[in-house]
């Protein structure tokens, strides 16, 4: 039921672009940086969680306003920030506390590239390639793992993943720009599926990254602001790593 209700409305408004894709990229950064905050608590840390939401505002504000060069640019005034609040907010604020929260900030900020790529040219186009490619490889993923898996991938971090499974997503990954290069042929065959599967790879990445941490946190999902999912981290981990692995591969191909 989140699945129905939720997917039809994150594809409407990527698909639309403009404020509406924007409001909705900073809705989950907010709510990531919430579910954040609430791992390191477990982790005998308090990351101050108003100076993370400011952080992740500047970052997609300036994205919005100049794009992933005013991204890049806005990076070092939120790095002081947080260092400022570690020096008048100590000992309140402690340097753990703060790399937490710098860590965290930076961390959701990659998601503002899930907005960036609607910016270039064919952008929605874009979207749902990166889409496509990262949900069909999370599905294939998790059957294939399933049915199939044998060979633990990295059991110190999520016991429950296979290579056979990280194997199946990426030809999910692979299949799905295939499927999306008959729809619209944009790049060669050879690059499409090259970017599929830098999607793929990144997203797997992602993916192991955030069980580190609910690992570390010692819990199974980071949230539960999802029925059924579990958090915004449990979603999106995937697409935090892949949309900025995929907006500089489309530059780099000429898309």
């Amino acid at each position: 039921m989140s699945a129905a209700a939720g997917v039809p409305l994150l594809l409407l408004a990527v698909w639309h672009g403009g404020w509406a894709h924007f409001v909705l990229t900073v809705l989950i950064m907010l709510l990531a940086v919430i579910e954040w905050s609430k791992l390191f608590v477990r982790m005998n840390s308090k990351p101050p969680l108003a100076a993370m939401m400011a952080g992740v505002l500047a970052l997609a504000s300036s994205a919005h306003l100049g794009g992933a060069g005013a991204f890049g640019a806005a990076v070092t005034p939120v790095v002081l920030m947080m260092l400022l609040i570690g020096v008048f907010r100590h000992p309140c604020v402690t340097p753990g506390d703060v790399a937490a929260a710098l860590a965290g900030t930076l961390y959701v900020g990659l998601l503002v590239y899930f907005y960036l790529i609607r910016t270039l040219d064919g952008g929605g186009l874009w979207i749902l390639f990166l889409l496509a490619c990262t949900w069909t490889g999370d599905t294939m993923a998790y059957l294939v793992g399933k049915k199939l898996g044998r060979i633990k991938l990295a059991p110190l971090l999520s016991p429950g993943k296979t290579l056979e499974g990280a194997l199946g997503g990426l030809v999910g990954s692979v299949t799905a720009a295939v499927v999306v290069y008959a729809f619209n042929p944009v790049l060669p065959l050879s690059l499409t599926v090259l970017l599929g599967l830098i999607i793929g790879i990144s997203g797997l990445l992602g993916d192991l990254f955030e069980s580190s941490l609910k690992r570390t946190a010692g819990i199974k999902d980071a949230g539960g602001v999802i029925p059924g999912h579990g958090g915004v981290l449990d979603r999106f981990d995937s697409l935090l790593f892949a949309a900025p692995a995929a907006y500089y591969s489309i530059l780099a191909f000429g898309g």
